[in-house]
């Protein structure tokens, strides 16, 4: 039985934050404490950028069947602020 765009236990999350801001430790914990649940992760930085007060983007791929590609659509979508959301 399909759920959304991906399969059952297959959620794709994204982050969307301003570089600088600390967004990169926060992702990474978030990433962390799935994995430590025993949950198959697979992280990426989609739009890392070096500057600070531009938008990042960070996509966690949490699939049952530990693929570590990426797939197309997003589940969930938390973006911080307005500017960094234009990537969805």
């Amino acid at each position: 039985m399909e759920a959304g765009r991906g399969g059952v236990n297959d959620l794709v999350i994204r982050f969307a934050n301003v570089n600088g801001t600390g967004s990169a430790s926060a992702n990474n914990m978030f990433a962390k404490a799935v994995f430590r649940m025993g949950i198959p992760v697979s992280p990426k930085n989609i739009f890392p950028s070096n500057i600070q007060g531009l938008p990042t983007w960070y996509e966690v791929r949490i699939s049952e069947k530990g693929y570590l590609g990426r797939r197309e659509g997003i589940d969930i979508m938390v973006a911080m602020n307005p500017q960094s959301r234009l990537g969805i």
